[in-house]
């Protein structure tokens, strides 16, 4: 069993929520934070000496809601696990928190937490049984995502292997959908899918219905992970 899975599989269902705007978060990647806020601080303490368990979740309407006490939130939302934190003399954290699943949250906690508990359930990725169409839908993906890339760059080169390597479809197009610049609410749509034949689907209609810019062969694959 993975690390990963091990985590998963001794989460009890009770989750600590970290609100977002802007940031949909999925299974496979990694996300680096600086956490300041002193309730975000109290929560992440309370993460790495416990479960190491914490749940991103994005705000609705974004920013607009951002500092209210209790902010409306998506229901899909993504648990990851830090695997890395370092104190900052401060009392702030950097750390790293890779997701390990999908989750549907189903009710608030009440709590006398600075922070937000919810309880979530798991969603596992849904993988149709007929190989040739995961195939194919590999296939169409890759078709719709290298012509972004200059082809003697080193992003094409890397996203080829992907390809061409042993990484899950679901996996992939969650890594996808996370490093490329596409718009929040599809990214969101994406992450509440987990029929991996559909999330493929749409994630190569959304991109072959929106022409690639300019500065696409220059952008860096993975991307560097933005500070929160």
């Amino acid at each position: 069993m993975s690390d990963d899975a091990a985590y998963l599989a001794n989460f009890d269902g009770l989750t600590r929520l970290f609100p977002l705007a802007g940031l949909v978060f999925f299974p496979t990647v990694v996300q680096g934070l600086h956490i300041f806020e002193p309730r975000y601080r109290q929560m992440f303490e309370d993460a790495i000496a416990d479960d190491q368990l914490v749940t991103i979740v994005l705000l609705k309407d974004g920013v607009d809601q951002a500092y209210l006490d209790d902010p409306e939130i998506e229901s899909t939302a993504c648990l990851g696990r830090i695997t890395h934190y370092e104190r900052l003399d401060d009392g702030k954290l950097n750390l790293r928190l890779k997701g390990i699943s999908r989750v549907r949250l189903t009710e608030e906690v009440p709590t006398d937490k600075l922070y937000r508990l919810a309880r979530a359930e798991p969603l596992p990725d849904v993988v149709p049984a007929d190989f040739q169409l995961l195939l194919g839908l590999r296939t169409r993906l890759a078709e719709a995502v290298l012509p972004r890339f200059e082809p003697s760059g080193p992003a094409f080169h890397h996203l080829t292997e992907l390809f061409a390597g042993d990484t899950p479809l679901g996996s992939l197009s969650d890594m996808l959908t996370f490093a490329l610049p596409l718009e929040t609410d599809l990214k969101q749509l994406l992450l509440s899918e987990p029929h991996v034949h559909a999330r493929a689907e749409l994630l190569t209609q959304a991109l072959l219905l929106t022409a690639p810019v300019s500065t696409a062969g220059k952008r860096k694959f993975p991307p560097d992970f933005s500070a929160n």
